[in-house]
């Protein structure tokens, strides 16, 4: 329990407890009792102790800060918990993800042409052919072992992948650096994913989001930049690279930005849509017969397993949110699987209806960062739960072992999803 003066709350900003599970009572706690509650901030994993942060729990709340960029900012600090070293606040501020309204809009303009739903509907056969693909590949493995498969390792984590660079027009044999940059950058807090971690001349450990620990991406960037130039195709990466209004360090910001979120937005939902079908095998039967529709069902998994758990805003002047007096420079971290389980705007939050509607989660956030490439996110989702209905064996998704989670109290990452299927 972390204190407020003399009221006790629950912590949720531990990233390890996330390991074990999404804390829904202690978010319950907070949303009944403090809504804005402040969160101290200490040393963990090897990183260092912050100066604590407002955590904000209910969706009528969360909504308020992500669409009142004025009040809200995504620039003074930047969008995550930990404070980025001051050194590098000028180079992260450079992302879209972390800059507001007017400067913000233009960058948004900038990558919206590169990014159309039409490029992105185009994919869709290759899409659903490769979730096709590896799913059968999945279960003819599975048949000639023991009968079970990871979904992660075998499934997903390809899938997502391979349709973000197939989108961004990265060649066949540079895909596993794309792999490898998401897994630096947002598992950064989980040993499984990491590695050893990178040490700055202090010896701490270097934030994977500097200038320094991007070096080998931005150069990469350059290079597939360059090669566009001379090869153009149909892809994200030809219209960047030839876009003359884009500068270098723009360019550079816009890939770091597609390759870690584009990826890691489908990588982290998909297996997390598959485990709440697995635990909930009526709903399951009901979206593979067609009692139910696919495109409902995708925003339901949606909020009950949305990607991103946290983003940071912090105060331009003081306020007051929720009968709660903000300072000027606090920070305020916004819970989006809380808000996504807000009794007082999604009755009965934890039973899985894929027919809900509406359905109002912030599952890609809300106002002006509202998520560039839900649309693709949401047709690659609907295609993988489309073919794993078709191509797995008829009857519930059998656990064959928990899910192993992310240790992240940023990405609601799902590391392994053992099933076993139910004809072998």
């Amino acid at each position: 329990m972390t204190g407020s003066g003399s009221v006790s709350v629950p912590d949720v900003f531990d990233p390890r407890q996330y390991g074990q599970g999404i804390p829904h009572d202690h978010y319950r706690h907070l949303r009944e009792h403090h809504p804005v509650a402040w969160q101290e901030e200490p040393e963990v994993l090897g990183w260092p102790a912050g100066p604590g942060f407002w955590a904000i729990t209910r969706h009528e709340d969360v909504v308020r800060v992500l669409k009142d960029s004025a009040t809200y900012s995504s620039y003074l600090g930047a969008t995550q918990i930990r404070d980025p070293d001051p050194a590098d606040l000028p180079f992260i501020r450079r992302m879209m993800l972390n800059q507001d309204p007017p400067h913000h809009k233009r960058l948004r303009v900038l990558v919206s042409r590169a990014f159309t739903p039409k490029r992105i509907n185009r994919f869709e056969t290759v899409v659903r052919e490769r979730a096709r693909s590896l799913l059968t590949r999945a279960v003819t493995e599975a048949r000639a072992g023991d009968g079970t498969c990871d979904l992660v390792a075998q499934v997903t984590d390809d899938y997502a992948l391979l349709n973000l660079t197939d989108l961004l027009g990265v060649p066949d044999t540079d895909r596993t650096l794309l792999l490898h940059w998401t897994q630096r950058v947002i598992g950064y807090q989980d040993p499984d994913e990491s590695g050893t971690p990178l040490l700055g001349p202090d010896g701490k450990p270097l934030n994977p989001r500097s200038p320094s620990a991007l070096r080998d991406m931005f150069d990469y960037a350059h290079a597939l930049a360059a090669h566009k130039h001379r090869h153009p195709a149909d892809d994200v990466m030809t219209a960047l690279a030839t876009d003359p209004e884009l500068t270098a360090p723009e360019l550079e910001m816009f890939f770091f930005l597609l390759v870690i979120a584009g990826n890691d937005t489908v990588r982290s939902a998909a297996p997390g849509g598959l485990h709440l079908l697995a635990e909930n095998p009526e709903a399951y039967r009901c979206l593979r017969d067609g009692e139910v529709g696919f495109a409902t069902a995708v925003d339901e998994l949606l909020r009950r397993h949305p990607p991103v758990l946290t983003f940071r805003r912090t105060a331009t002047q003081d306020t007051v949110l929720a009968g709660t007096r903000i300072r000027t420079g606090d920070k305020v971290v916004v819970f989006h699987a809380s808000a996504n389980h807000d009794e007082h705007v999604f009755p009965d939050p934890f039973t899985l209806d894929l027919s809900r509607t509406p359905n109002p989660h912030v599952s890609f956030g809300d106002g002006p960062h509202v998520c560039l490439g839900a649309h693709f996110a949401r047709m690659q989702l609907r295609a993988l739960y489309e073919e794993t209905c078709r191509a797995l064996p008829p009857g519930p998704l059998q656990l064959a072992a928990p899910p192993r989670r992310l240790v992240s109290n940023f990405i609601n990452g799902v590391k392994s999803l053992p099933v076993r299927l139910t004809d072998v």
